[in-house]
């Protein structure tokens, strides 16, 4: 192998509804080193110089050798990389030249991650694991589901498979529960879960390598409402041992590369207790600044998202927010392509005040 070719772009697993979502595949590039390859979508080469320039300044390593294509076919033309791609399979489609490239290449992979991306199919080795999760009903569609007279409230009513959020509601009674089910297409597989008041929810990182998996970080989701704004570390929080059996399992099956757990943490009379709530297999917005943070040795951090009034990285003087390594604080920009629709994603380096101070100062700097 000559080195990693990443393609993180997240077309082929992603809404339409989400602003921005083509800029995506920028987010990665703080995770790669100089020999690697970077497929980037060509609107991004706008923001190359300015980005590279940051990362240089705060002493981060990157890829030095982008292709403005984000086509799988670039995957197929340098086979001598490793791949490294958002999530090993396409998410969206059921048949396509992108599919059939990813089971060629490692159907091993691609069935375990198309297997656990059923949050049904999770429910299911949850309970043959016996590992804890909320009270959940899984139905192959709506005629099944509605069988069940006994269905907790308030509760969450899922696809079994959902891009980004889309088709999740939540269902205080059963007129509420009624009113979802009409938006949805009424042969779809889907499942009933039990709201969960937890006073935290975790996002566990666990990454394979050498056909062994290890845990790799633990953070804190960061929530506005409902609305997932960011992650956490470190977190007093560390319950691995809930989900290491399934980590264990889907590794035995073929899994490579970095995946995650959502795990809710649940007040008890005796402490907390822990429910995990589904499997991410693949990467996702936490593994981002985790991968910056463990190449810079930074310990304290969380990332955010920003919204600004620019419209380019050349309109943006950091000055002395950006991140210094000789005091470990400061701002590193992860997600750098959606700058072009006016949103960032950040890290912020340094204790929770300091995360604290620099969130105030970067909105105001970014109006």
């Amino acid at each position: 192998m000559s080195g990693k070719i990443f393609n993180h772009d997240i077309m082929h697993c992603t809404h339409d509804a989400v602003v921005g979502n083509y800029l995506y595949s920028g987010r990665v590039l703080g995770m790669t080193e100089p020999d690697d390859l970077i497929q980037l979508h060509p609107d991004l080469q706008s923001q190359w110089t300015a980005i590279t320039s940051h990362y240089q300044r705060i002493g981060l390593s990157h890829s030095q050798n982008p292709i403005w294509d984000t086509s799988f076919e670039q995957l197929r033309q340098h086979p001598d990389y490793e791949p490294s791609v958002f999530i090993f399979g396409d998410a969206v489609h059921d048949s396509s030249p992108d599919d059939d490239w990813f089971r060629d290449r490692n159907q091993d992979w691609q069935d375990v991650v198309e297997f656990i991306n059923s949050k049904n199919n999770f429910i299911r080795l949850a309970e043959e694991l016996d590992v804890k999760v909320p009270l959940t009903l899984c139905a192959e569609d709506q005629r099944q589901l509605k069988k069940h007279t006994d269905l907790p409230y308030p509760c969450y009513l899922k696809p079994a498979i959902s891009v980004d959020g889309v088709g999740i509601y939540r269902c205080a009674d059963p007129e509420e529960l009624n009113n979802s089910l009409a938006k949805l297409d009424r042969n779809i597989s889907l499942q009933v879960q039990q709201e969960v008041t937890a006073i935290k929810f975790l996002n566990l990182q666990y990454e394979v390598e050498a056909k062994t998996v290890k845990p790799l970080a633990a953070t804190e989701q960061i929530l506005d409402g409902f609305a997932h704004q960011g992650n956490r570390h470190p977190t007093a929080y560390q319950p691995w041992e809930l989900v290491d059996p399934m980590a264990q399992w889907m590794t035995n099956k073929g899994m490579k590369g970095i995946f995650a757990f959502d795990v809710a943490v649940v007040e008890t009379a005796t402490g907390v207790d822990y429910l995990a709530i589904e499997c991410n297999p693949r990467f996702n917005g936490a593994s981002y600044p985790t991968g910056i943070a463990q190449k810079l040795n930074i310990s304290h951090w969380c990332s955010d998202n920003f919204t600004t009034k620019y419209r380019s990285l050349d309109k943006i003087d950091l000055g002395e927010l950006e991140y210094d390594r000789h005091t470990g604080t400061g701002a590193i920009i992860v997600n750098w392509g959606s700058v072009l629709v006016g949103k960032l994603g950040i890290l912020l380096a340094g204790s929770i005040e300091q995360q604290d101070e620099l969130r105030a100062l970067l909105k105001q700097k970014l109006g």
